[in-house]
């Protein structure tokens, strides 16, 4: 038999070509999140190719905290991020770090580097170094302080970690080419005087380091062999190199760009999204309308379902933007064999079947998954009095409506043939109950009918159902109007969320705990809510249709 020859990504390429040549031996990768915000579906694409390379080569996979900017930075999304990457399935075992970890090493590497007459202390405003620095067509040119001695900048320098100097009134810049064609190599910012509490190191600092120079250096110190980034960095890539070399960090790390995960109308922005929460619009980071980490476990999907769509995306270095359509496939193919499949009315009409006997109450056998007679089977109870969906009866049906209505026959799933003889209204014309009688001789799998009926409806019994309230979502952007408006303003679908307080579930549901998903037959998959139930008194959220408007193509 011939092997599967299984075709490797670019950044697998790269690597089997570093090993064979000896840039490395081991394999080492890392997630460096800035605690600035909650993760979002882009970022689990990866930390699921990062933690994906260090499983696949035998190698090491570390969680760093990028927490050079203390100004957006909080312990809450610290906390958030540990939990969501976790959750993810990436294992940083001892490995967690943070930039802040390394500050005393930036300030001693910044140093060096003046020494080497590679970097200077400049007093240009911000606006004249933005004038100084020219444009893609011009070059830029020299900063009137970029010639001061190696003792003055020295001497400045730490009159800056001092506090001597006012929030923006000096900068450290490293002295490269200001006539670079990469506007990045003009004599780049590397550190910053601010004033600001950080999260980890407290009051110890007055002056940050910039990001361009803390990166590097944070790979060079934890022996990172490939820092994978996205495309945005691909021209920091030689101001990256600069750093490492002129610090002269042995076996420096390589970096690889890929493409972001872009999804079609969605929410992704930092800044949209605190906005969304502030506003009031939606509850939190973790919103089940929003594509955080956070929101789509709460909404119910899983690390499975998650690990399948960015596999099926794949790694490529060409921005493109993915349907949603995809992300909802994925979580349909890993729950449809793995969870049961329950009765739920979510917009409930009492059915009572006139001659079966009151008190009565038979169990019914039924399978858990069709599709998977693994998972067993249960008990549900079944009595005089029930409910149905409203949408299964009608008074004056269409053609081709199958369900029940005035003489009609039907099927109550897994049970009998019921035959709709009257129905009530209250003062408004509403229709309150449905009158039946049913055939004793059709009970579910008695084998004792010929006759065929072409509804079959889903229904719990009223006397032992569970009351739950049941939440439906849509895409919280208006699709046909696109994320934004032509003044930047988010687009917001008001029909995003549909709030039913009178859900009817059958009664194995009561033993529901939070983050439990179910099928409810016909209405899609629906997961326990972890934010708002509290015993006897379950929400549901719906993770998403049963219908799929996506096709995978073979």
């Amino acid at each position: 038999m011939e092997k599967e020859v299984v075709s490797k990504n670019f950044i697998e390429q790269i690597i089997d070509k570093d090993l064979e040549e000896g840039h490395c031996s081991t394999v080492h990768t890392r997630f460096p999140p800035e605690p600035n915000g909650y993760l979002h579906i882009g970022h689990a694409k990866s930390i699921i190719l990062n933690a994906g390379l260090a499983k696949k080569y035998g190698g090491k996979f570390n969680l760093r905290f990028d927490d050079t900017n203390p100004t957006k930075e909080k312990t809450e999304f610290v906390e958030s991020i540990k939990a969501d990457v976790e959750w993810l399935g990436a294992d940083w075992e001892d490995r967690l770090f943070f930039a802040s970890d390394y500050f005393d090493q930036m300030y001693e590497g910044a140093v060096k580097l003046i020494k080497k007459g590679k970097a200077y202390v400049c007093d240009l405003t911000p606006d004249e170094i933005r004038e100084y620095r020219g444009t893609l067509k011009a070059p830029g040119k020299d900063s009137p302080f970029r010639s001061r001695s190696v003792e003055e900048n020295l001497q400045l320098f730490e009159d800056m970690k001092n506090g001597k100097c006012k929030d923006g009134e000096k900068v450290l810049r490293a002295k490269i080419d200001m006539s670079s064609p990469n506007i990045n190599m003009r004599d780049p910012i590397l550190y910053r005087v601010a004033r600001m509490t950080h999260h980890n190191t407290g009051d110890k600092w007055c002056i940050y380091p910039m990001y361009d120079f803390a990166h590097p250096i944070e790979d060079a110190i934890e022996g990172i062999t490939h820092s994978i980034c996205t495309l945005e960095f691909e021209d920091h890539r030689p101001l990256y190199d600069w750093v490492v070399k002129e610090l002269e960090y042995e076996n420096p790390p390589k970096q690889i760009e890929f493409a972001k995960l872009y999804l079609t109308n969605v929410i992704t922005g930092k800044r949209y999204i605190k906005k969304l929460v502030e506003d009031g619009i939606v509850d939190g980071w973790d919103d089940p309308r929003l594509v955080s980490i956070a929101a789509l476990k709460r909404r119910g999907f899983t690390p499975e379902s998650i690990r399948m769509f960015v596999d099926l995306v794949g790694v490529s270095k060409s921005n493109s933007s993915v349907d949603y359509a995809m992300l909802e496939y994925c979580i349909r193919e890993d729950l449809k064999l793995k969870k049961p499949r329950m009765m739920a009315v979510l917009d409930p009409i009492k059915l009572v079947i006139d001659n079966y006997p009151e008190g009565q109450v038979e169990y019914f056998e039924v399978a858990n998954n069709q599709e998977n007679p693994e998972m067993g089977s249960r008990k549900v109870p079944f009595s005089r009095e029930l409910y149905i969906d409203r949408e299964d009866f009608m008074e004056e049906p269409p053609k081709k409506y199958f369900r029940l209505f005035p003489g009609n026959e039907v099927r109550l799933m897994n049970a009998y043939f019921v035959k709709c003889e009257s129905f009530v209204k209250d003062e408004t014309g509403k229709v309150t109950e449905i009158h039946c009688t049913y055939d004793p001789a059709t009970r579910s799998g008695s084998g004792f009918t010929e006759r065929k009926v072409k509804g079959t409806i889903h229904w719990v019994p009223a006397e032992f159902a569970v009351k739950a309230e049941v939440r439906l979502y849509e895409n919280i952007v208006n699709e046909e109007e696109g994320v934004r408006n032509e003044d930047g303003e988010l687009n917001l679908n008001p029909n995003s969320l549909t709030v039913l307080k009178e859900c009817y579930l059958e009664p194995a549901l009561a033993e529901a705990k939070t983050y439990d998903s179910f099928q409810f037959v016909r209405n899609g998959y629906f997961c326990v809510d972890a934010k708002d139930s509290k015993e006897g008194s379950l929400v549901f959220n719906r993770i998403v249709s049963l219908k799929s408007s996506f096709k995978i193509q073979k």
